[in-house]
């Protein structure tokens, strides 16, 4: 009886999906991401249906040395530039990347904690983000003077993030301002002192959508600070436009006790969104129709067959599932949520996870003593993280050694300007078990 695929003890899901590639959701994960770096769309793997928006970063492909090195090499190189390097270097890796990967990162966190982690090395000469694209936009806007960040592979980005493009989010803009526009007070605050309408991007989002979050008032979010941020959000403006995860946002506001009725959904392609005047004044939350797609893979009937075959088994799953997957669950929360949800268990228990399976993978290894395992019977990492490979990590490291600054992330400093304004605000919402 086995409800989901778990690699060998000790092993690492690409070793899981190298040995039996047809366990995965795509056979060509089991490839060197380098394969897909010029080949329009995200690569193998959850994010595949996604249509990926155009014009694109194509960026040429890793050395072929570099392609064909061993592994053995690629970490002794890893490990002898960072040693060389010092504090010159700080290699920050997300929960979701690679154990091959992580194991050189000086911190490990979700987008929250990184975010952080980068602020307390103010002396490191380089930021190496080892992450997806917006996150190293995030670092760059946030480091300070002199300080430059990496990310290995420039085609890292986040289907997600995408969903929500900087004219669309405009757009969408200029149709609340028509509708929510006060004669006298425009979008300025009302009697009572708040906005119409404030706001919120999820920091999966771009560098540009973050700047438009600063000009308005706005903020960013992580699923750390989800509900921190809204409650600010609420004591400032009547309602909330949210993006660009859709489920993220209902499901904060819904265990805040905003009704479903008043948090519609936002459809780019469509005028008002798809709604009407009327669904749109009445609004609490406005979700963008946008969506992980790794979680979105959870379904109900997943943890209806952990229940049956694992008796007392506990289920916890990522905000970013649908509403109908994270009520069935014993308890939701980010990736440190659920990092501290394992650890506060006990021996002998047996826990579903609905999130990445890297970072699930690596909690059955620091947890022998409990059963755990991912929902999804398939063994489908994050597309976009997975294309972070030692092989490009050692390849950025080198060039510093050798004097060159490779795939530099570089925010416009307008962008920046604004954007930082939002993410400080981001920064001070603690969240609520910190």
């Amino acid at each position: 009886m086995t409800t989901s695929f778990v690699p060998a003890p000790g092993g690492s899901v690409h070793d899981a999906i190298s040995a039996r590639p047809a366990d995965s959701c795509d056979t060509e994960l089991a490839e060197g991401p380098w394969v897909f770096d010029l080949v329009p769309g995200y690569g193998p793997g959850a994010s595949e249906g996604d249509t990926i928006p155009e014009p694109v970063v194509r960026p040429g492909q890793l050395p072929a040395a570099y392609q064909r090195m061993a592994e053995p090499e690629l970490h002794e190189r890893i490990r002898a530039a960072k040693e060389a390097l010092g504090d010159r270097l700080v290699v920050l890796g997300h929960f979701y990347q690679r154990d091959e990967v992580v194991q050189h990162a000086d911190f490990v966190g979700d987008s929250f904690q990184l975010a952080n982690a980068a602020l307390t090395r103010p002396d490191a000469e380089t930021i190496v983000f080892c992450g997806v694209h917006f996150m190293a936009e995030t670092a760059d806007i946030l480091a300070g003077p002199g300080q430059r960040v990496i990310l290995p592979n420039l085609a890292a980005g986040c289907s997600m993030a995408d969903m929500a493009d900087e004219d669309s989010v405009e757009g969408a803009w200029e149709e609340l301002e028509a509708l929510y526009a006060d004669p006298v007070t425009g979008m300025g605050p009302d009697a009572d002192g708040k906005l119409p309408v404030l706001p919120v991007t999820y920091m999966n989002s771009s560098a540009a959508l973050k700047a438009f979050c600063g000009r308005h008032g706005g903020i960013v979010c992580t699923s750390s600070n989800a509900s921190t941020v809204l409650e600010w959000a609420f004591e400032r403006a009547h309602r909330v436009l949210f993006f660009p995860d859709q489920h993220l946002g209902r499901n904060t506001a819904k265990a805040m006790g905003v009704p479903l009725e008043q948090m519609p959904m936002w459809n780019p392609r469509k005028a008002l969104g798809g709604n009407t005047a009327e669904v749109v004044q009445d609004a609490k939350v406005l979700l963008w129709h946008g969506f992980c797609s790794v979680h979105k893979r959870f379904t109900v009937a997943q943890i209806e067959k952990a229940r049956a075959e694992h008796p007392g088994v506990k289920v916890v799953v990522h905000p970013e599932c649908p509403m109908p997957v994270v009520d069935a669950a014993d308890a939701a929360g980010s990736t440190d949520f659920i990092r501290k949800f394992v650890a506060a268990s006990e021996p002998g228990d047996v826990i579903a996870i609905g999130t990445e399976v890297n970072l699930v993978n690596r909690l059955a290894a620091e947890h022998p003593d409990r059963t755990i395992f991912c929902l999804d019977p398939v063994v489908c990492p994050c597309s976009t993280m997975y294309r972070i490979h030692p092989g490009y990590l050692a390849w950025v490291l080198d060039g510093l050694l050798e004097g060159e600054v490779r795939n530099e992330i570089v925010v416009d400093d307008e962008v920046a300007t604004h954007a930082k304004v939002a993410l400080e605000r981001m920064l001070a919402a603690l969240p609520k078990d910190a």
